[in-house]
């Protein structure tokens, strides 16, 4: 296969990332452990498929900072250099010991863990995140992108409007000492990735950010205009956008989790999503395309996007992976999707 060679600056920065960039839940053992060798294969086929440099995911909640531990040590075993290398860090949660039978962070998300997390937002609490994935990651791989992880998260978990304004002060002390890391030449580039991408344009309004990380939100499903106008808008001031999850969980190519939630087709709420799929694979049929092409490709498409996150827990998708940011659709594949309703009538960059 041909490797991607698409490369775009993100940001105001000089970093240059490829049109994917691939996560690393698996190798925290989100669902499953895997085992070390599938692991390892998982990072070589990345360097196989795609041009230096590799853009990497991870965070410090993956496995409670074992994606970070299993990253480095794959790269370190490979011997990948550091400049073939571009990993981005979502900072905010730390390892800590584990003290009870099962992590009490993400309760049945991650399997075999030997640590827990807790969320640790605030200027110091960064700076711990930020040292703690480094040391997780050894020396040769120190993280040139970095975030504050699900923010809305953690202002959702406010009690009250004075618990509010304490939780956003410490959002913004997280992203002070962010800058501070930026301004030490320690980072290149700081974003914000979170599911609600009400969230990310408060930040934005606050925070000078190089890019953005959407998840859930700008997709073939889901791609409202206000959310539209607002990515012309970071389009418009150099705000990259890294867009992730654009299966919506897997539910788009066939699996039965939208959103993490598992769906019944018996269930009268449910029953539209599917209804949605049906269509969505019978066009994708006529047309021959694959619906996971599909996704990415519309995840692509608007301006400002320069990335697709994806992540997979098989070595052998990740070829399949790279391919799809590679992809050509015949534009009457998504004008067909315009007159069966499965996206929106004026979309104005496909078809």
């Amino acid at each position: 296969m041909k490797k991607p060679t698409k490369h775009t600056t993100l940001g105001k920065t000089a970093l240059r990332v490829p049109a994917i960039m691939f996560g690393t839940s698996c190798l925290g053992n989100l669902y499953q452990a895997l085992s070390q060798d599938t692991k390892l294969a998982i990072v070589r086929e990345m360097f196989e498929y795609v041009d230096t440099p590799v853009a990497i995911d991870s965070a410090g909640k993956y496995g409670a900072g074992l994606a970070l531990e299993v990253l480095g040590s794959c790269l370190q075993q490979l011997g990948i250099r550091s400049k073939d290398v571009v990993i981005s860090n979502k900072l905010g949660w730390a390892r800590v010991p584990l003290k009870t039978p099962e992590p009490t962070f993400e309760p049945g998300a991650w399997v075999d863990l030997e640590y827990d997390a807790e969320q640790d937002i605030s200027y110091q609490g960064i700076l711990r995140c930020w040292e703690q994935g480094c040391e997780l990651l050894g020396e040769n791989y120190a993280p040139q992108i970095v975030s504050v992880h699900d923010p809305d998260e953690y202002l959702a978990h406010a009690r009250s409007d004075d618990e509010r304004k304490k939780r956003t002060d410490d959002l913004l002390e997280a992203y002070r000492a962010l800058s501070e890391l930026k301004q030490k030449g320690l980072v290149a580039a700081i974003g914000v990735g979170s599911k609600d991408w009400q969230s990310i344009k408060a930040i934005h309004q606050e925070i000078r950010l190089d890019w953005a990380m959407l998840a859930n939100s700008l997709t073939i499903y889901a791609h409202p205009p206000a959310l539209l106008d607002f990515v012309q808008e970071l389009h418009q001031q150099e705000v990259s956008i890294v867009n992730s999850a654009v299966f919506h969980a897997g539910f788009l190519t066939g699996g039965a989790y939208f959103n993490y939630k598992k769906l019944d087709p018996e269930n009268p709420e449910d029953q539209p999503m599917f209804q949605w799929r049906k269509t969505f694979f019978r066009v994708c049929e006529h047309y021959n395309v694959l619906p996971a092409e599909a996704c990415v490709q519309f995840g692509m498409s608007p301006p400002g996007v320069i990335s697709i996150a994806l992540n997979t827990s098989k070595p052998e998708r990740v070829q399949q992976n790279a391919a799809s940011v590679e992809a050509t659709i015949p534009a009457a594949f998504w004008d067909a999707l315009k007159s069966v309703g499965l996206i929106a009538h004026n979309y104005p960059y496909l078809g």
